[in-house]
């Protein structure tokens, strides 16, 4: 990290209520294995089983699991056990379905074997979360789990459950998270002095640990900035470092203040407005220009003009916004999730130049599978993208492939959050 502090930022989630309880609703999965993420299946909010006594601060939502901040800074996380590091089991286990007795305590990052050490050698692609077809929306959703079950990824033997139950994160002494990110299968957490931690699988780079690991089972640090040392040896002025491949790979900068995880990548944003991506790139999700993976942290050079502020990953996509309220999108579009009027793929970032948005600075961004939202100064929300199951808010089930106003009668909208299907919008009731 560079010298100073940095409070970090990050999209506020709409499931903490304001005592500090986390609610959740709705079914965990279509085949009847419990992921464990939403407690029960119920269809009206209720209070997740944590301990007593915890205020939950912030949350978020992946493919198969949940993570939670509390406001004293440690991170809960509980769902698919791929997702989930192995550590001590909390709240009341007969609520939450079958969990494991034993209580185990994670070890400390510093103890664990390096993942550049434990790289695999075999395929990327096989088994690594929802179909990436069109024409299979339903199956995706429907995914069996008997075969990640016993994929070559899953050390889940055949008579163990595939949910992990909610367990405490360690991370090294005196790390205080303040943001998390839940993507198809790996967590971001952001610290509050902006450096950025990294578990879960990472096949196609999206720990940005320099390799194929294919799983990380506790929090790693994710290289982001350039060490204090480096950075004391370049002038203030300079941007990054070339590597041999002549791609700008680190930002100079104090520390990371967004993250976001999508499907199987990455992206992050510094202090100094530079957006940074790693992961999967098949769809050009990763700015570079191209369709390969990024396997560490590398700054997104087209745009290293314009000063970022937020970013939001997708399955395929990502959309990020600038300090100026613009918003930039690239990646796959073939529902039109990148909002610049068409279906065409973009492989570096394209500022989404729509009439409905002349004259709106964007305050916020969310993505979905293949839809994005963001919000505006004026409270406005805009959506765009897949629509099949109406999670545009518009009253129909057509898509869209550019910004649309989201009609919220008379509430005043706070944020705006995207799940792989469905959108929330946290809203203050009319006076």
């Amino acid at each position: 990290m560079g010298g100073g502090t940095c409070a970090a930022e990050g999209a506020a989630s709409p499931w903490p209520s304001p005592s500090g309880k986390l609610l959740t609703w709705g079914s965990a999965d279509d085949m009847g294995q419990s992921y464990v993420t939403a407690g029960k299946h119920e269809e009206t909010p209720e209070v997740f089983p944590l301990p007593s006594g915890v205020a939950m601060v912030r949350a978020d939502a992946g493919w198969a699991h949940c993570v939670a901040i509390t406001d004293e800074g440690d991170v809960y996380t509980w769902g698919w056990k791929e997702c989930v590091p192995t550590g001590r089991v909390v709240g009341d286990q007969s609520s939450v379905g079958t969990m494991e007795k034993d209580e185990r305590q994670i070890a400390m990052a510093t103890d664990q074997v390096s993942p550049r050490s434990q790289v695999s050698r075999t395929s990327s692609g096989a088994a690594s979360g929802p179909s990436e077809s069109r024409g299979t929306d339903d199956s995706t959703k429907r995914r069996r789990l008997s075969s990640a079950k016993h994929g070559p990824e899953s050390s889940t033997s055949s008579d163990e459950s595939l949910s992990a139950p909610p367990c405490v994160v360690t991370f090294n002494t005196g790390v205080k998270i303040v943001a998390v990110a839940a993507g198809g299968r790996h967590t971001l957490a952001l610290s509050d002095l902006g450096q950025v931690w990294g578990w879960g699988y990472g096949g196609e780079g999206q720990l940005g640990l320099g390799s194929r690991i294919r799983t990380v089972s506790s929090p790693h640090p994710v290289p982001c900035i350039e060490s204090a040392l480096y950075s004391k040896d370049r002038p203030s002025a300079m941007k990054g470092n070339k590597t041999a491949e002549g791609h700008i790979s680190k930002v100079m900068g104090n520390c990371v203040r967004a993250i976001a995880c999508g499907g199987r990548h990455s992206a992050v944003v510094t202090d100094s407005g530079a957006l940074l991506t790693f992961g999967w790139g098949l769809y050009g999700q990763c700015g570079q220009g191209n369709t390969e993976d990024v396997l560490s942290p590398t700054c997104v050079s087209s745009i290293l003009g314009i000063k970022m502020q937020d970013v939001a990953a997708g399955l395929w996509h990502t959309v990020c916004t600038s300090v100026d309220g613009d918003v930039y999108s690239f990646g796959g579009n073939q529902f039109g999730q990148l909002g610049t009027g068409s279906d065409q793929a973009e492989t570096v970032p394209k500022l989404v130049d729509a009439t409905s948005l002349e004259n709106k600075n964007a305050r916020s961004v969310s993505c979905g599978a293949r839809h994005s939202a963001i919000i505006t100064d004026e409270g406005e929300v805009f959506c765009w993208g897949w629509n099949k199951y109406g999670q545009l808010g518009l009253g129909d089930s057509m898509d869209r492939n550019v910004p649309c106003s989201v009609p919220v009668d008379t509430y005043h909208p706070l944020n705006v959050s995207c799940g792989w299907w469905h959108t929330l919008v946290l809203a203050e009731s009319p006076t």
